[in-house]
């Protein structure tokens, strides 16, 4: 089973960064068929072959998520657009 940590800094208050994370997390609902919710400061997600969470601080957001057999072999690639998303949303 691969994993994917990122952490990225944000220049974002609280709630303008759960804001963001909520927008990102229905497009995830929409692409991937995922599911989840919040749990405290991090948004708990789950789907078809990937579980994960998406942590949010005063300072920083914190992607976690373990990805099933076959989208192991797509770790680059997923690792590669949540990088893209994090630039485009939390620069």
């Amino acid at each position: 089973m691969a994993k994917i940590d990122i952490r990225r800094p944000h220049g974002k208050t609280l709630p303008e960064a759960r804001a963001v994370v909520e927008k990102v997390a229905a497009r995830m609902s929409e692409k991937f068929g995922t599911k989840g919710g919040w749990e405290g400061d991090a948004y708990a997600f789950a789907g078809s072959g990937v579980k994960g969470a998406i942590a949010v601080s005063d300072s920083d957001v914190h992607v976690t998520a373990e990805l099933g057999m076959l989208l192991s072999a797509m770790k680059g690639m997923i690792e590669g657009e949540i990088r893209k998303k994090l630039d485009e949303h939390f620069a």
